[in-house]
């Protein structure tokens, strides 16, 4: 073989492993808050993932403080240490998933509602999507909710909303 001939071919072979190792995709890292490594070594699940820019929060168990207000702020204070495990911040949440223990959907809204107003201290603009569901119970006694999240590191830089308020709403505001 001629030499223009192998440094093709071995341009070529370059050009294919290169694209070999694109493929194969981001790391998946699997992290811990400090104080939260026995989620992954004793009850075998991730507390945090980050995939490239993308941060997945397992659910997190509000079950720290004495009254539901401050076990429900302290799971939003743990949401945003788990997220800055991973290099994201709550600005950079796009998706919440909340689990509510409730009887019925009378004790669901009353719960909500303390939800609601810890949820307005920690994300006070730019709200991300989020589904509320109710159970009966969760895996941590006690636990009035527990709360997931997605983030995308980054997204909170230049968040884009350009919602109009509804009349109905406005005319609360006056």
């Amino acid at each position: 073989m001629s030499r223009p001939a192998h440094a093709a071919c071995l341009a070529g072979a370059l050009l294919c492993a290169s694209g070999a190792l694109s493929a194969a995709g981001p790391t998946r890292e699997h992290l811990a808050p400090a104080g939260w490594e026995g989620s992954y070594h004793q009850i075998h699940y991730s507390p945090v993932v980050k995939i490239g820019e993308r941060v997945i929060v397992s659910g997190i168990p509000a079950s720290v403080g004495e009254s539901e207000e401050d076990k429900i702020r302290w799971v939003f204070q743990q949401l945003k240490l788990h997220l800055e495990t991973a290099g994201a911040s709550l600005a950079d949440v796009v998706e919440l998933n909340s689990v509510h223990v409730a009887a019925d959907h009378a004790q669901f809204r009353q719960r909500i509602d303390v939800v609601l107003k810890v949820h307005r201290e920690f994300f006070p603009d730019h709200y991300p999507a989020w589904t509320a569901t109710g159970t009966t119970a969760l895996f941590s006694d006690g636990a009035p909710m527990e709360l997931r999240a997605e983030a995308m590191i980054g997204s909170g830089k230049r968040p884009l909303a350009d919602i109009p308020i509804p009349a109905d709403a406005a005319a609360k505001d006056d």
